[in-house]
């Protein structure tokens, strides 16, 4: 897939408008916080045994939108502190940004009216929940916000110091998920916890492979982001650590009885899917740059797939 293009999205028009503002939120990475809130929903109907239409609706609009919003103003602070213009290693469109502010086709001051803009339209979407569920989604909402911004806008810029996947994994895990229980009317249980902190590994892991293509370009501008703390062959050995961790807590919620065993049968996927992708992070790192790339793009893909077939998964497990 190529960069995103001047001469194509800076064409006069309000669906080219539109077209313009829709990528650069990079729509292919919502279902990270999309599919959180779907599994939260799913869990929170099992348990309660009532589906909240209206609450599950209005709960996806302002997680995209927030979502979306964060992406954009993430641009923003990497344009400021410099990686995004060096990075010459990128593999788009998993990492380096979406290169609209380094390909001209939005300046950094309408990237961030762009990303503040959505904020307030993911607030209004969250006040709307308030109105039909109380203020505490005002906390649960404005706790991601805050993580997510704070990942890249100083002073805090988690992401510079190795903070930026703690951040990220429990903005788009306990967050998330156990606001949609939540909003479903369950109680937060053990099972909701246990899915939530495995959804929130998934997610974080989405974040720390795709730091991997972007490491120099990070330490050359002091962002020390875990891949960059770590290196690429430790990285390879957390990432395939994590994976376990996660899977392993797919087995507790079968061992205890909080779902059917035979949703076990997820890790038959998610078991050599992850093992592959790490040893290709591992290898990559002493390959030339056209067989990393080729490496790191089908490690990062695999990525999201576990992400996206295992939160499905949970969902549809959930509510059997």
């Amino acid at each position: 897939m190529g960069e995103p293009s001047a001469a194509i999205l800076n064409q006069p028009g309000i669906a080219t408008t539109l077209k313009r503002w829709a990528l650069a939120t990079r729509p292919a990475f919502l279902s990270a916080s999309i599919l959180p809130v779907i599994a939260g929903s799913a869990w929170g109907y099992g348990q309660s045994g009532a589906f909240d239409l209206l609450a599950f609706a209005l709960a996806v609009m302002a997680t995209a939108l927030a979502h979306g919003a964060i992406n954009v103003l993430n641009d923003v602070y990497d344009e400021k502190n410099g990686t995004d213009g060096i990075n010459t290693e990128r593999i788009f469109p998993f990492s380096g940004g979406s290169r609209f502010i380094q390909n001209n086709i939005m300046n950094i001051s309408q990237m961030a009216r762009l990303g503040w803009g959505l904020l307030v339209l993911a607030l209004f979407f969250g006040l709307w929940l308030t109105a039909l569920k109380g203020w505490a989604i005002i906390a649960l909402g404005a706790a991601g916000v805050f993580l997510g911004v704070a990942y890249s806008a100083p002073p805090l810029a988690f992401s510079s110091r190795g903070l930026g996947e703690i951040a990220v994994g429990i903005g788009f895990g306990p967050i998330a998920v156990m606001g949609a229980v939540w909003l479903q009317g369950a109680e937060i249980d053990t099972g909701a916890i246990v899915i939530s902190i495995i959804i929130g590994l998934w997610v974080a892991l989405i974040l720390i492979n795709n730091e991997i293509p972007d490491i120099n370009a990070d330490k050359k501008v002091g962002k020390k982001t875990l891949a960059v703390r770590l290196g690429q062959k430790n990285t390879a050995w957390l990432y395939f650590a994590l994976h376990l961790l996660a899977m392993a807590l797919v087995g507790y919620l079968a061992y205890g009885e909080m779902m059917q065993p035979y949703s076990l049968a997820v890790l038959l996927f998610l078991l050599p899917t992850s093992f592959s992708a790490a040893r290709l992070i591992y290898s990559s790192a002493g390959d030339g740059k056209s067989t990393a790339v080729e490496k790191m793009t089908i490690a990062i893909k695999s990525t999201l797939a576990i992400q996206a077939i295992g939160s499905i998964w949970l969902a549809l497990f959930a509510i059997i």
